[in-house]
């Protein structure tokens, strides 16, 4: 059985087969090794609150099979236009009267275009100013929007895999896999942080979630974030509409609890973040993710069009639970982070 590393350091040559292997122990002696990773790592009460802004909505050209927002799905969403700077500072506020310290942008496109790049920059510096992480999740980006960014002060980089090497090509065909890493290495090369993780439940096998695990533990430095996310199935997607009604459209919660677990074993000082899909999970189970090492959470009512579960109901769990927000990080934090 691979040695769990529990005082601080890092591995980035994790084999699939040891990650396997973590995904087939029994289930209690996994969530109590990523517990042990989770407190040498984190505070263990302590769980970072994120709002999530779509700020431009539907239209994009991708196919991916997931998303209510890609141009040739039918579900009605109807496509908008880059939001105004003002509009989204004042989300950012309200997000930050309510307990956020992240405030993630996400826009529907394959690639912004360096027309949309000067309203992008002017957010990332207002959101910063008014002393809350920034992230941003536009699709794929040239070397020079990635520098404009990083010169921007923006904290993160959203760019998910979204599932195995594999499996990848079933879910998308309008980028590869490859595409996804390229992006990645223009945010590190920006100085930027990267949040990238993927869903689970896109029809995939549990050795795709162990490829995609895999994946990301192996790059040449982990995520700083790692979002986990539970598909939301959306009539009129391709996966919505293939998964519907089937005993696939739901993945099983201690399978996700095992995703989250492996996570944070192999990827000890990521954040790992509970997305979406929380709206339909129990207490319960969203109390086993944070003692398996989930330490942030997409708070508010919405996650860019899908439901969520709301501030209310979040800091009804928190209390439940005796956690806490975690406090916004400090820049000198974020760059020795490497932002």
């Amino acid at each position: 059985m691979t040695t769990l590393i529990a005082d601080g350091g890092t591995r980035n040559d994790w084999t699939r087969e040891e990650i396997a292997a973590l995904f087939d122990l029994p289930f209690t002696e996994l969530v109590f090794r990523a517990a042990e990773v989770h407190r040498a790592n984190h505070a263990p009460d302590r769980v970072q609150r994120s709002t999530l802004l779509s700020i431009k909505t539907g239209g994009c050209p991708e196919d991916c099979g997931y998303c209510n927002q890609a141009a040739g799905a039918d579900t009605g969403l109807k496509a908008s236009k880059l939001m105004d700077v003002r509009a989204v500072l004042q989300s950012a506020a309200q997000a930050k009267d309510n307990g956020s310290t992240r405030f993630c942008m996400g826009a529907a496109w394959r690639n912004p275009k360096d027309r949309d790049m000067p309203a992008i920059v002017e957010m990332v510096r207002g959101v910063r100013q008014m002393g809350m992480e920034t992230c941003m999740t536009l699709g794929m980006l040239t070397p020079a929007q990635a520098r404009m960014l990083g010169e921007a002060g923006l904290d993160y980089y959203n760019h998910n895999i979204d599932t195995s090497p594999e499996h990848y090509e079933k879910v998308i065909t309008t980028r590869t896999f490859a595409d996804r890493l390229d992006t990645l290495e223009q945010v590190r090369a920006a100085g930027i942080n990267v949040c990238s993780g993927g869903i689970v439940g896109l029809g995939e096998t549990r050795a795709d979630r162990v490829g995609f695990v895999h994946a990301l533990a192996t790059l040449p430095r982990h995520p700083e974030s790692v979002p986990v996310n539970a598909l939301v199935p959306v009539k009129g997607t391709p996966l919505g509409d293939m998964l519907a009604d089937t005993p696939m459209a739901k993945i099983d919660d201690i399978e996700f609890v095992r995703t989250v677990a492996v996570a944070r074993i192999t990827m000890p000082e990521s954040m790992v973040r509970l997305s979406a899909g929380r709206e339909s999970m129990s207490e319960a189970t969203q109390a086993l993710c944070f003692l398996a090492g989930a330490n942030s959470i997409f708070t508010g009512d919405r996650l860019l069009t899908t439901g969520n579960a709301g501030d209310d109901a979040d800091s009804a769990l928190f209390a439940k639970l005796g956690l806490q927000p975690m406090a916004a990080a400090a820049p000198a934090q974020l760059e020795a982070a490497g932002a």
